[in-house]
């Protein structure tokens, strides 16, 4: 049974910093891509960012280049996403998502469509 458990989230001030973790088991995780979604009440889950089993192949949203960072400990089946600078606009609901698309998630890895499974989600709330 694959399970993918996000935790981390909270509450921020505008400017401050959170690091959120996805803790995976059932997967054969260091051949396995990872990827960072989010979804703001009534919008739809947007990419953040992603990386493949090895972490050699690396992708970020444009709204999260240079304040995120996406990175991976292939030794504890664990993803995470490190967040500095945060903004009123990052406040989401972050969910960690794993992909079982092989070659496709290296011309897709933006799309929800390359990740089957799911966690359930860790919220962010920024404080201005």
């Amino acid at each position: 049974q694959v399970q993918l458990v996000e935790s981390g989230g909270g509450l921020v001030q505008a400017g401050g910093s959170l690091r959120l973790s996805c803790a995976v088991s059932g997967l054969r995780f260091g051949s396995t891509a990872m990827g960072w979604f989010r979804q703001a009440p009534g919008k739809e889950r947007k990419f953040v960012a992603a990386l493949n089993g090895a972490a050699t192949v690396i992708e970020y949203a444009d709204f999260a280049e240079g304040r995120f960072t996406i990175s991976r400990d292939n030794g504890k089946d664990t993803v995470y996403l490190q967040m500095e600078d945060l903004k009123s606009e990052d406040a989401a609901d972050y969910y960690c998502a794993a992909s079982d698309s092989g070659s496709s998630w290296y011309t897709n890895r933006q799309s929800v469509r390359v990740y089957r499974y799911w966690g359930q989600g860790t919220q962010v709330t920024v404080s201005s």
